[in-house]
């Protein structure tokens, strides 16, 4: 009885890296991908070795929105524009950006811990007055992230790392040194985040509700990881203009 799960954890494993040696056969002079993959084969470390849960999983993936949106602020800044008024529409954008997406995101992180069960008698106000008008939203944020430090474990801060690296990888690589940030502009980077959270975020919960109802089987949350990386590459080849390989 207990070598069926673990032998259908293997197979999907082993297809994982058969996928994942495929877009590295096709894409190798692709250093930013080489890191995105590389990058997404840390959480199978945390599951087989140290006995990752179906949250701590969804919880690395909800922290690794917050990387993104830090990198996408940089973007925003950085992204060339023909004239002084667009760099003055830049100090609207950002600070708009960080309100409108840490608001998201806190309100997504806030999801999260409630349907594992993990901020009840949590206070996420971050004090005792409610910050003015839209600023609630950033301190609903950094209630989320105060409560989510509180329950991450030490051998999660290794891979957190390996994700805002991988990210910055891609950011000097692609969009400074390739040269996007000619290509686009700070209204097209306001939005870009967001699809990504959507589509792949409703498919990683919806598989970490599975893995969490049949206390976290193994098969489930090897599915939850190789899910999210053929997303990871599809959206990430498909962002750089890049053909992507078949699964």
């Amino acid at each position: 009885m207990g070598s069926k799960p673990d032998h259908n954890a293997n197979r999907i494993g082993t297809s994982y890296f058969v996928y994942s040696i495929d877009v590295l056969r096709r894409h190798k002079s692709n250093i930013p991908l080489v890191s995105l993959l590389a990058a997404n084969t840390v959480p199978l470390w945390g599951v087989f070795f140290l006995g990752w849960d179906a949250f701590l999983i969804v919880l690395l993936y909800w922290a690794e929105n917050l990387i993104i949106g830090f990198y996408n602020i940089l973007k925003i800044a950085f992204v060339k524009v023909p004239h002084i008024r667009g760099h003055l529409a830049k100090l609207f954008v950002i600070p708009f950006f960080i309100i409108h997406y840490g608001g998201f995101v806190g309100v997504h992180g806030l999801f999260i811990l409630f349907l594992f069960k993990r901020g009840e008698g949590s206070s996420f106000s971050g004090g005792s007055h409610p910050w003015p008008c839209f600023l609630v939203f950033v301190q609903l944020l950094l209630g989320v992230i105060r409560q989510m430090w509180l329950i991450i474990p030490n051998g999660m801060l290794l891979p957190l790392a390996i994700f805002l690296a991988s990210h910055g990888v891609s950011f000097v690589h692609n969009f400074l040194i390739k040269g996007e940030y000619v290509l686009t502009d700070p209204g097209k980077l306001m939005g870009q985040p967001y699809s990504r959270i959507v589509v792949m975020h409703f498919a990683i919960i919806a598989g970490a509700f599975l893995a969490a109802a049949f206390q976290s089987p193994l098969p489930i949350l090897i599915v939850i990881i190789t899910l999210k990386t053929v997303l990871d590459v599809k959206l990430h080849l498909r962002e750089h203009k890049l053909p992507f390989p078949r699964i």
